[in-house]
């Protein structure tokens, strides 16, 4: 049996499904029977793209990927044992290379740049229990410090092992971190196919230990030794990196017309942070109600906050990045005006990592009105070819696929309804678009843009608010047509991105709720070289 904290088995267990919940589908359906009609038409229409969303939306929704044990017979184990004289296999008991997995290994490293490989699996938690299938992204160093998602087998090309200091006896997980030090994470490599299957009676009593060792040994040698290492749980690490001495002035920013209702809890839940140096800045975009210009005049009188009007048409870009001009902070957050922070620590929780000089912007996990996930990250290439939040609709409390939901992890984009960024770092990338996305898509373009100058897009789950989202928002013919240009500004920049997100795996399916049902074959992997990460 395994060690109860071993990473490999606590992944294996996190990717598991939880409990159907048909009394809470059936309560939601049955507490909205007009919508649930609207969806019944839609599918019998043939709009069944859209009639499946709106049922998640409208009942929640969870990972179902338990597979039946009948699936292991389509993964025969491999025939013989790996060898080959230019590459080196890391393994451990219990894990063996399914059939065709050796050659699909050798012919990966065909790509000179190539340093390191791994794969997918499937795994089992009993002999005849159900199969897990353990899908993995691009390779994500700050995912890996958390969480050992990748596990104990890893291929690695041998001349590589010299340059980068890689005992072979040592664990996986090193070997990739010393491989990114000495090559670059592009030396890194994820082949989307099933290559190892994880039997229960068959695993070492070894696997798993070391791996907050190798990450000790990774913060040491990339410069960060005051970087602490505290357990989290279910075979989790949390890397707590320290915070300036004194902590620098923040500015949140927050867009608002009207809609007091919206706007006080979220500026009183602000103000609550617990940060020493707070620079709150409202922008005014022509509210006209009497009561919330007395309530914005007096935050000014008394001191609270900043008041930017923003008269003529709503521009989120543009009022952003004018607001970012005049603020005062090191650290810029942007927050939509129906969000409400209920964690005072939320700041502290991003600032730690938006302030390492390798990360741009970074996001907060956001849940909706029915205490659900409404934002864990946004994916590029789904819900119908454009973007999705990840894991949209969940249960709130969900770890989400392979503890995605509790652990920091690389994203290609974060939502800008609550962003924060480093304010040298967006002034670098000229800020916000506001010529091609006024209004929408321009926190996925600016993060797209930090990522290719090198600054990443860090989720980071432990700061999580409260989001109403889209009760600020009114729909008109006119905003229709806006969104319609925005989106080819998006597909017509950042098309090739859209085909695929690095950091979401191929065989989920891509038009309903991230990480919840695999398309047609997903197993089977796909033709082509290995997915490497882009930036």
């Amino acid at each position: 049996m395994s060690d109860p904290s071993d990473p490999a088995d606590a992944v294996r267990r996190l990717a598991e499904p939880g409990p159907p919940r048909p009394v809470s589908a059936l309560a939601g359906l049955a507490r909205h029977p007009g919508r649930a009609l609207a969806l019944l038409w839609s599918w019998l229409t043939g709009r069944r793209l859209r009639a499946r969303q709106g049922f998640a939306a409208l009942v929640g929704i969870d990972h179902r990927l338990a597979l039946p044990p009948a699936t292991l017979a389509a993964f025969p184990e491999a025939p013989e044992a790996f060898a080959d004289p230019e590459i080196v296999l890391l393994t451990a008991p219990g894990h063996t290379l399914v059939a065709g997995a050796s050659e699909a290994i050798r012919a990966a490293f065909a790509d000179p740049g190539l340093h390191a490989l791994y794969g997918d699996a499937l795994a089992q938690s009993r002999p005849g229990g159900p199969v897990i299938p353990l899908l993995r992204p691009a390779f994500d160093p700050d995912f890996l410090a958390a969480v050992d998602y990748v596990g104990p087998v890893v291929a690695l090309r041998r001349a590589a092992l010299d340059p980068a200091g890689i005992d072979p006896r040592g664990s996986a997980a090193d070997a990739l971190f010393r491989i990114a030090e000495r090559f670059g994470a592009a030396a890194i490599g994820h082949l989307p196919r099933v290559l190892t299957l994880r039997q229960p009676d068959r695993t070492g009593p070894e696997e798993g230990r070391g791996h907050a060792a190798a990450v000790r040994g990774h913060l040491d040698r990339i410069g960060r030794s005051d970087a602490r290492i505290e357990p989290a749980g279910e075979g989790r690490l949390r890397i707590v990196h320290p915070l300036p001495d004194p902590r620098p002035a923040a500015s949140l920013i927050v867009p608002t017309r009207d809609r007091l209702d919206l706007l006080r809890p979220c500026v009183e839940s602000l103000l609550a942070t617990d940060w020493p140096d707070l620079d709150l800045v409202v922008i005014d975009n022509d509210s006209r109600e009497p009561e919330t210009r007395a309530y914005l005049d007096g935050l000014t009188a008394a001191g609270r906050a900043r008041v930017l009007p923003w008269p003529g048409a709503f521009n989120f870009a543009a009022m952003n990045n004018e607001a970012a001009r005049i603020a005062r902070g090191r650290i810029l957050v942007f927050v939509n005006n129906d969000v409400v922070a209920t964690d005072p620590g939320w700041l502290a929780a991003m600032a730690r990592h938006a302030l390492r000089p390798e990360i741009g912007a970074v996001g907060a996990k956001l849940i909706d009105g029915a205490g659900r996930i409404q934002h864990g990250g946004i994916v590029l290439g789904t819900g119908g070819g454009l973007v999705t939040h990840a894991h949209r609709h969940f249960p709130g409390d969900a770890p989400g696929y392979l503890a995605r939901l509790t652990v920091p992890h690389r994203v290609s984009a974060v939502t800008a309804a609550c962003l924060m960024v480093e304010a040298r770092t967006f002034a670098s990338v000229g800020g916000f678009d506001a010529e091609s996305f006024a209004v929408d898509f321009n926190d996925v373009d600016l993060c797209l843009r930090l990522n290719a100058a090198g600054h990443h897009t860090l989720m980071v789950p432990e700061a999580a608010l409260r989001h109403y989202e889209g009760l600020s928002r009114r729909r008109t013919p006119e905003a229709a047509a806006r969104h319609a240009r925005e989106i080819g500004a998006l597909e017509t920049r950042w098309g090739p991105l859209l085909a695929q997100d690095p950091h979401y795996h191929p065989g989920f399916d891509p038009d309903l709720s991230t990480h919840a049902r695999l398309r047609p074959g997903a197993l089977a992997g796909a033709p082509g070289p290995a997915r490497r990460p882009p930036y």
